[in-house]
C-alpha cells in the first residue's frame, strides 16, 4: 500500500531580537588581563625570572670568584655608578660607539644607493660583501692599530666595517623587494639618482633598513667590547671593555658581571626606546608592521 510521505509542519514563531545598543559594544577587561597587555610589564616578568634564577644558581655554586649572585653583581653595578667610574667608561665606548656607527650607516647608503643606480654598484656591492662580510671586524684590528696607532681611530675604523657590511646586505635586499608599481610611479614623476631612492625606494624598504640597524648596532657592541680588551690593555685606558678587562685580572667577578650587565642593560634601552619608538612613527604608524 503506497502512502505520501507529507514533512511534520512546524509552527512558525518570531525571535525578537535585543536591540544593539543594549548590548555593550566592548567590556572591560579584568584587571590583571589589563596589566598584562603591558609590554613593559611582561619584559620585566622575564628579567625578574631571569635574576631569581641567577641568584639561586649562583648560591647553589657557592663560588663568588665564579660565579658572583646577582645580589652582589647589582651591589658592585651600583657602587660603579655611585663612584662615577662605570658612568666615564661608558661615555667613552658610547662615545667611540657612535662615531664608528654612523660612519658604518653613511658608507652603507652611499654603497647600496651606488648599486641600485647602477650595473658597475652593484657588481661592487657584491664582490666588496662576499669578501669582507664573513671578515670578522676584530681580525682587522692588529692592522687598524698599525695604520692609525693606538687611539680611537683604530676602533672607529673596525666598528665601521662591522656595521657596513650586514647593513648594505639588509638595505640592498630590501630595495630589491620593491614592487615594481612603486618603481615605475616613481620613474613616471621623473625620479632619478638620489631622489629615487630617498622618496621611493627608502620609504618602502624601511623596514628591512630597520632590520640592518638592529644588527649593524649589535655588531658595533659586539666589536667594540672586544677591540676595547686589547685596546685598553695596549693603552692603559679605555671604556667599558677595558673596565672587564682590568677588573678581570684583578679578580672582582663581580665588577666584571656589572661591566657586561651594563653592557646589557644600554642594549635593552636602545632596543625598546630607540629603535622601538622609530619603528612606532614609521612602519608601524604606515601600516607596514602589525
Amino acid at each position: 500500500m503506497n502512502k505520501t510521505l507529507h514533512p511534520p509542519v512546524r509552527a512558525e514563531y518570531e525571535n525578537r531580537l535585543q536591540p544593539f545598543t543594549a548590548i555593550p559594544v566592548e567590556r572591560t577587561l579584568p584587571l590583571h588581563a589589563r596589566i598584562w597587555t603591558q609590554d613593559w610589564i611582561r619584559k620585566g616578568v622575564i628579567l625578574i625570572a631571569l635574576a631569581a634564577i641567577w641568584e639561586i644558581a649562583a648560591r647553589l655554586q657557592n663560588n663568588d670568584l665564579l660565579f658572583p649572585t646577582f645580589s652582589a653583581t647589582a651591589q658592585a653595578l651600583m657602587e660603579g655608578i655611585g663612584s662615577g667610574e662605570l658612568i666615564e667608561k661608558t661615555r667613552i665606548s658610547l662615545s667611540i660607539l657612535l662615531q664608528g656607527y654612523v660612519g658604518g650607516v653613511i658608507f652603507a647608503f652611499l654603497l647600496t644607493a651606488l648599486a641600485v643606480s647602477t650595473q658597475l654598484g652593484r657588481d661592487l656591492l657584491d664582490t666588496l660583501t662576499s669578501m669582507f662580510n664573513p671578515l670578522p671586524a676584530i681580525a682587522l684590528l692588529p692592522l687598524a692599530l698599525l695604520w692609525f696607532g693606538i687611539g680611537s681611530s683604530s676602533l672607529i675604523f673596525v666598528i665601521t666595517h662591522s656595521v657596513l657590511w650586514p647593513l648594505s646586505l639588509n638595505t640592498y635586499a630590501g630595495f630589491q623587494g620593491v614592487p615594481e608599481t612603486l618603481r615605475m610611479s616613481g620613474r613616471n614623476y621623473g625620479l632619478r639618482g638620489l631622489r629615487y631612492v630617498l622618496q621611493i625606494l627608502v620609504p618602502a624598504a624601511l623596514p628591512a633598513i630597520l632590520s640592518g640597524l638592529k644588527i649593524g648596532w649589535a655588531f658595533a657592541w659586539r666589536t667594540l667590547i672586544a677591540a676595547e680588551l686589547v685596546f685598553g690593555a695596549s693603552s692603559g685606558k679605555g671604556g667599558l671593555g677595558w673596565y672587564i678587562f682590568q677588573n678581570r685580572n684583578e679578580l672582582f667577578t663581580d665588577k666584571v658581571f656589572a661591566g657586561l650587565a651594563m653592557v646589557i642593560m644600554i642594549g635593552l634601552l636602545v632596543e625598546n626606546i630607540v629603535f622601538r619608538s622609530l619603528e612606532r612613527i614609521t612602519i608601524q604608524r604606515w601600516g607596514m608592521q602589525r
